[in-house]
């Protein structure tokens, strides 16, 4: 498998040891609900992890929580709260929006605030070794030290103030330095006792410590957003090569910016948008077709028109696999012909020239057109009211595998009801077959009142959700 590593610029090959693939990803700073442009990058990222599984390796994967930050500070002041409970309500709900968009956990969820004493152990280690300087109770890490600083986003050193997020303070040595200690302002502020004072940890450094602490050196991947590449990827890469004399990531992966209507996503111009306001209008499944449909580090652009085509676009996957569950239950023959055969072979392929999209660089937008393909495929063959059960049987477990690794098969809790449901279709049939219309109109109604909708078929009676 290559992956574009934004390191070198170039696809490389994942060279995989032990079969066994480290990888890290940022997670979200919890003070609020995350945004569809976070969204992206649990989507994406999960989607990576479940095709590496898919492949046979076993991935350590790796995700932390922001859970102290001016953010939360601030967020804290205005609800008269604390920041661990705005913390631990805003986790919460990020679980819950992940849960819906097909999000698998990660191997470990680490928080700052838990990986404190791992910190302060490698700030005192940087300025040991001459890479970081203490200002009063603040502590900076010296960019002019590190040779190489700007080597992961390819800026010059006299370009990295035009970068975002860089920290505006007369003290520092050069502008560019960051903060990997800051000092309390007041002693209500929230803070740990260090070696320089009480204070807490800078954003930066804490993804270095939990990248170190639970997955080492050298890793295999680390991803996150196109914004991220600079600064805070780049500091990164400084302080924890400079703390450990080793690189800290084989691959760096970023995936591309969501645009709304053409616009860049900001709260200034209102059109932010939270995953939890999207999931009022729209399935969360859809949502995640939407972020996986097209190429990872392609930029995305967000509006209502592009929600409801990928709307219909998952509708017309789920309905192959719930045709194909349908027909399951009322096949009779079991003996498979020369031409079903031949259908199982062409889907076998349009698999194989999925995993060879995927293989290179990541490409979901390639592999789920072979999912569509594989849906074609089955849906002719399934044309014939005589397909046999062997056959069917053999298609709904390949075409099933495929939407189960891109996380958009029909979800377990949508189908709870299935034999209560398939029961009034029974009963609706021999009330027709009775004559007994009335009946079969008020189960129709009250499948209709649940959202179901009844299509009368030459194969017998058909029902979908909308």
């Amino acid at each position: 498998m290559k992956l574009y590593n934004t390191l070198t610029r170039q696809k490389d090959e994942l060279v995989v040891v032990d079969n066994t693939v480290r990888m890290y990803v940022c997670g979200p700073t919890v003070y609020n609900y995350f945004h569809i442009g976070n969204a992206r990058v649990f989507v994406v990222f999960d989607m990576l992890r479940r095709y590496l599984e898919y492949r046979g390796y076993n991935v350590k994967f790796v995700q932390n929580f922001t859970d102290v930050d001016d953010k939360l500070i601030k967020r804290a002041a205005e609800e008269n709260s604390t920041v661990p409970q705005i913390a631990e309500k805003y986790i919460e709900e990020y679980f819950k929006d992940a849960k819906g968009l097909g999000i698998n956990p990660a191997t470990f969820h680490p928080r700052a605030t838990e990986t404190i004493g791992e910190i302060i152990e490698m700030v005192q280690k940087l300025i040991d070794n001459g890479h970081a300087y203490v200002m009063g109770g603040d502590v900076y890490f010296d960019t002019e030290s590190y040779k190489e600083y700007g080597k992961l986003s390819h800026r010059d050193m006299e370009s990295q103030e035009a970068g975002a997020r860089i920290e505006v303070n007369e003290d520092k040595k050069n502008s560019y330095d960051f903060a990997l200690w800051k000092a309390r302002k007041e002693d209500s502020e929230i803070a740990w006792e260090s070696p320089w004072g009480m204070g807490r940890p800078g954003w930066h450094i804490e993804c270095s410590a939990m990248v170190y602490k639970f997955l080492g050196t050298e890793i295999d991947i680390h991803g996150g957003g196109q914004d991220l590449a600079f600064p805070h990827h780049e500091n990164e890469v400084a302080q924890t090569e400079c703390a450990t004399g080793k690189c800290l990531a084989k691959i760096w992966m970023h995936n591309g910016y969501i645009n709304v209507d053409n616009k860049k996503m900001s709260k200034s111009l209102g059109n932010f948008f939270t995953v939890r306001d999207v999931a009022e209008k729209y399935d969360y499944q859809v949502i995640r077709y939407f972020l996986l449909s097209p190429h990872y580090r392609s930029p995305v652009n967000y509006s209502a028109e592009i929600l409801e085509q990928a709307k219909g676009s998952l509708e017309r996957l789920q309905n192959c696999e719930e045709n194909l569950s349908f027909r399951i239950k009322n096949a009779v023959g079991s003996e498979i012909s020369d031409a079903e055969k031949a259908t199982l072979e062409a889907v076998d392929k349009k698999t194989e020239e999925m995993k060879a999209a995927m293989d290179d660089d990541f490409n979901t937008a390639d592999a789920i057109s072979c999912v569509f393909e594989a849906a074609k495929l089955i849906n002719t063959a399934m044309a014939d009211a005589s397909a046999s059960k062997t056959f069917l049987e053999s298609a709904y477990e390949k075409y099933h595998s495929l939407l189960v690794l891109f996380g958009l098969e029909i979800k377990s809790n949508e189908q709870g009801d299935e034999a209560e449901i398939e029961a009034l279709l029974a009963e609706r049939t021999a009330a027709k077959k009775e004559k007994n219309y009335q009946r079969a109109d008020e189960i129709r109604n009250v499948l209709a009142e649940r959202g179901i909708i009844i299509e009368d078929t030459p194969q017998g009676p058909k029902w979908k959700r909308v």
